[in-house]
């Protein structure tokens, strides 16, 4: 029943409050995250998290630091780990609970690394936009979703609250 209405919020309340958005565009933020946020509420009521073994860490490619010589898109171990970004302590959260790690530069590619990993959840990080689209394409998989921090404005040495990383990866019995 849960995933019955989470297909519901995902498959007629998104589009609908997307269209609502085109109108009323200093809301659609507001929207998409009301969204993610009800989706996670409900990826948690409905799914159980014990028994799933193969999740995927999605990341944008905006959690690096601009300045940053190394590009880490196509390999995340690329990374030279120097601190300067959270992107270290994701590569050790990732390698501590044996999870997929990517880094995408946008929604094509995501959905390329979901259908290459096949993964049996995911947790993403993103701004609002991606995310809520994410996870109305993933559907049904569970998927939750956190989005990044912006104190530099969008796509631009952005943050993630590596707390709710952790708490997600609980929720999925890792």
């Amino acid at each position: 029943m849960k995933n019955l209405l989470r297909g519901l919020v995902l498959k007629v309340l998104y589009p609908l409050l997307m269209f609502a958005g085109a109108f009323l565009k200093d809301r659609k933020d507001k929207f998409q995250l009301f969204i993610i946020d009800l989706n996670n509420r409900l990826v948690r009521s409905g799914t159980s998290g014990q028994g799933i073994r193969k999740i995927l860490l999605l990341l944008p490619h905006c959690l690096q630091i601009s300045e940053c010589d190394v590009r880490i898109t196509h390999n995340i171990y690329n990374c030279k780990r120097c601190g300067r970004c959270e992107i270290k302590d994701l590569i050790q959260i990732a390698d501590d609970h044996n999870l997929s790690l990517f880094v995408a530069t946008g929604g094509n590619l995501a959905r390329r690394i979901v259908d290459d990993v096949r993964p049996e959840a995911i947790i993403a990080v993103a701004c609002e936009r991606d995310l809520s689209s994410g996870i109305v394409d993933t559907y049904p998989m569970p998927i939750i979703g956190i989005p990044n921090e912006r104190p530099c404005g969008p796509c631009l040495n952005t943050r993630v609250n590596l707390d709710r990383v952790k708490e997600a990866i609980q929720f999925f019995g890792k």
